[in-house]
């Protein structure tokens, strides 16, 4: 007759009777017993254990797991710390993108400042890869990144405030034309870091749609950079790529990956310790980067703003692979304009690496038009009254009075930007003045000073209401008061071309519009804008 065996190879029909049957309950109940004591004992030094090793966690979003026999199978007890989902489950995308725009203080546009903690995928740190010839060391380090936008910098000050590194923007490629082009500052600000103990890394923002071009950004950013001393590692930044006008909007996300694994790659293999910038909503579960490729070799520098900063030691709540943490757009850093990035580095270096080209180096000057943009003219004016003639477009206290140009005095004008200011040439030399003290009407009679049109009312200007979303043409300056003559006037932000703002007053008289930008209310000449269709 055929035997029927359960699990453990008991034959009850041969045994027959209640017996076996009372055997089988006495075992089960023992192995129940001491299942649960085993449990007890064991959970308290697990999870001291967890707390010993949270780096760890953190690094791999490691799951402790628990296994119970039972006479219905086994049963798998999870302890994660930060979601339901497995790493498996983020790695393929299936994570929760549920934001709040609660925390607007440090939130530069990012409105998934509030996402939920996601778990990543695992991290070998010893595969991460550095250049670095003089040592890296796991200090934590405080710096900021800079471009052309921060304007002139006085980088003494910026030492003096304990700031250790400072990533600088060298180039970019444009969204229009695809030609690669130097950020005009970018030799000033390495210079200048460099000359006041501050150690220097890099970025290029790219908009490369192959690895060619990949491969063509990261070779011109080696050629740039060589004679500078780059401690810190050089970034790979893209952005935009899913706006309609930019040049990547058809790129598949494996081909952008790909494209920037080209670039990092041959960053690397320049003797450079490569880098990946994006934001945390676009890294967390390969939500638009194929974010587990990437940081299984390369370090990973993360926008996320609005996050609890009272421990900046211990990093962002976020599982996945941070070296670099930019915790803030609104930065104030002595010695800087406005506001700027501000970075926390899980690194830092036991010195400062030697360029690689150390043959002798040009000295640079400041880019002092880099907040604005001059058309080009060729023209004679006069002064309307006595105006002054600086050597920058601004009336700050970083601007000096060189000469003073007297009505039926001449000068060429070369240049003339929106912003309100005109570039002349007065005795072989460049300087400034606001355009609406000029005249090209060089019989024009001296006008009183007191009915100069200085642009001073500041928030008496008008505005005409309306409600549009605007975008910049180029990029748009965005200042806490309409007027670039005003010393109070200061520039607050920028915004580029595929970045919106909300227009909700504009004034046709002196150009200016008002918008609503990261919830505040700022000021911008209006013909550098464009309403969004």
């Amino acid at each position: 007759m055929k035997k029927d065996f359960d699990s453990d190879g008991f034959d009850f029909e041969e045994r027959g009777g209640a017996t076996p049957i009372i055997i089988g309950g006495v075992v089960f109940l023992l192995i129940l017993v001491i299942g649960i004591i085993v449990l007890l004992l064991y959970k308290p030094d697990k999870q001291a254990e967890d707390g010993d090793n949270l780096f760890e966690e953190l690094q791999s979003g490691l799951e402790i797991s628990m296994e119970a026999s039972s006479d219905e199978g086994t049963a798998l007890l999870s302890i994660d710390k930060s979601s339901e989902n497995s790493s498996e489950e983020v790695s393929s995308g299936d994570t929760d993108k549920t934001a709040t725009a609660s925390s607007m203080d440090d939130n530069d546009g990012d409105l998934q400042a509030a996402v939920s903690v996601d778990t990543g995928a695992e991290v070998d740190i010893s595969q991460i890869v550095s250049a670095s010839n003089v040592g890296e060391n796991s200090n934590i380090t405080n710096g900021i990144d800079v471009s052309r936008f921060q304007g002139t910098i006085d980088w003494s000050q910026v030492a003096a405030s304990g700031i250790d590194f400072a990533m600088v923007r060298v180039g970019y490629r444009d969204s229009k034309t695809g030609e690669i082009k130097a950020d005009s500052n970018a030799k000033f600000n390495m210079q200048e870091a460099e000359k006041n103990g501050i150690k220097v890394g890099a970025y290029f923002f790219s908009t490369a749609v192959s690895s060619a071009e990949a491969l063509e950004e990261a070779n011109w950013v080696t050629n740039y950079i060589a004679k500078y001393s780059i401690t810190y590692p050089v970034g790979y930044n893209c952005e935009g790529f899913e706006n309609a006008a930019s040049r990547q909007v058809n790129l598949t996300q494996d081909e952008r990956s790909n494209i920037a694994m080209t670039f990092l790659d041959a960053i690397y293999n320049a003797g450079y310790t490569p880098i990946f910038y994006a934001s945390q909503s676009e890294l967390a579960g390969n939500a638009k980067w194929n974010t587990t490729q990437i940081q299984q070799k390369y370090k990973i520098w993360m926008a996320w703003y609005g996050q609890d900063t009272g421990n900046l030691a211990k990093g962002p709540s976020y599982d996945g692979q941070c070296a670099m943490w930019q915790y803030t757009s609104k930065g104030t850093v002595p010695g800087i304009n406005g506001k700027v990035d501000i970075n926390v580095a899980y690194f830092g270096y036991n010195g400062t690496e030697k360029a690689k080209d150390t043959s002798e180096r040009e000295t640079v000057s400041a880019d002092v038009e880099a907040l604005m943009s001059f058309e080009a003219v060729d023209e004679t004016v006069t002064a309307k009254s006595s105006t002054n003639l600086r050597n920058k477009p601004s009336q700050g206290s970083d601007s000096t009075v060189m000469v003073t140009l007297e009505n039926g005095q001449t000068a060429q004008r070369t240049g003339i930007s929106s912003s309100g200011w005109s570039r002349v040439v007065y005795e072989g030399n460049t300087y400034y003045a606001v355009s609406s003290f000029l005249t090209t009407d060089l019989s024009a009679p001296k006008q009183e000073v007191a009915s100069q049109p200085q642009e001073t009312s500041g928030f008496k200007t008008k505005f005409t209401e309306c409600s549009e979303t605007v975008t910049a043409k180029d990029v748009v300056n965005l200042r806490n008061k309409p007027s670039v003559t005003d010393e109070d006037s200061q520039v607050i932000a920028s915004l580029s071309s595929g970045e919106t703002a909300l227009r909700t007053g504009i004034n046709a008289e002196y150009g200016w519009s008002r918008v609503e930008y990261n919830g505040q209310t700022l000021y911008c000449v209006s013909s550098y804008l464009k309403v969004v269709e």
